[in-house]
């Protein structure tokens, strides 16, 4: 089957990946208002790619359609991001002792060049580019451990984990921490140490997840309190 490399992305896929960032990115904040027409307007589109993307993100759980009330920003799902925690644990693991077997000495430098591009947005506080980068480095690991879907899966699990991170970003030295768990993940897998490297990260993931969980008492409006 041919397929055109360079072919134009549909319109509902691009308002889809726009929205979806705009969600999980927080800036549009959960229990806010979305309206058709004004996505129409901003987009120049008609109402068919805008009901498109929206529904996507209903299917994700990122927006709640109610027919003939309006459509929702959706609060935030802890059981939902607790669940996506567990999965993206248990493929991390899996990823990270794979890698030892895989790591050069190339990758080993990729990786610490990401913790340095960490360490200059921390210094730079530009606490708005971490997480991206952040993902960058798990992603890498991912590649290098042979199985790179691995973060496909990942990412379409920790969508409501992800709207947490948000929230704990600014936690005061919450990011340094993690950027020094990242250094050690690094060390044990340029050591090629399997027992190791999967120790830094299980130390790694439970502990960002302690911490963005306690926003769920400290910001509770933008939960689902319902569950």
């Amino acid at each position: 089957m041919n397929i055109e490399k360079n072919r134009p992305i549909p319109k509902a896929e691009q308002i889809y990946w726009l929205l979806r960032q705009a969600v999980v990115h927080l800036e549009m904040q959960p229990g806010a208002v979305i309206s058709e027409k004004d996505l129409c307007a901003e987009f120049g589109v008609s109402r068919t790619p805008v009901r498109e993307a929206l529904q996507r993100l209903a299917d994700e759980g990122l927006v709640d359609i109610f027919p003939h009330s309006g459509t929702y920003v959706s609060r935030i799902s802890f059981k939902v991001a607790e669940e996506g925690f567990v999965i993206r644990r248990a493929l991390e693991i899996e990823s990270v002792r794979k890698a030892v077997a895989n790591i050069t000495d190339k990758d080993v430098d990729r990786l610490e060049t990401l913790i340095g591009q960490m360490q200059s947005i921390l210094a730079n506080n530009e606490l708005g580019k971490y997480l991206d980068c952040d993902d960058m480095f798990h992603s890498a690991i991912a590649g290098i451990s042979g199985y790179p879907r691995i973060w496909k899966f990942i990412t379409l699990a920790k969508v409501h984990l992800d709207r947490m991170r948000q929230l704990s970003a600014p936690v005061p030295g919450h990011l340094a921490m993690v950027t020094q768990q990242h250094e050690s993940i690094v060390r044990a897998l340029a050591s090629r140490n399997a027992d190791q490297a999967e120790l830094a990260m299980r130390i790694h993931l439970d502990t960002s997840f302690a911490v963005m969980a306690g926003m769920y008492d400290e910001q509770g409006a933008l939960f689902d309190r319902k569950e």
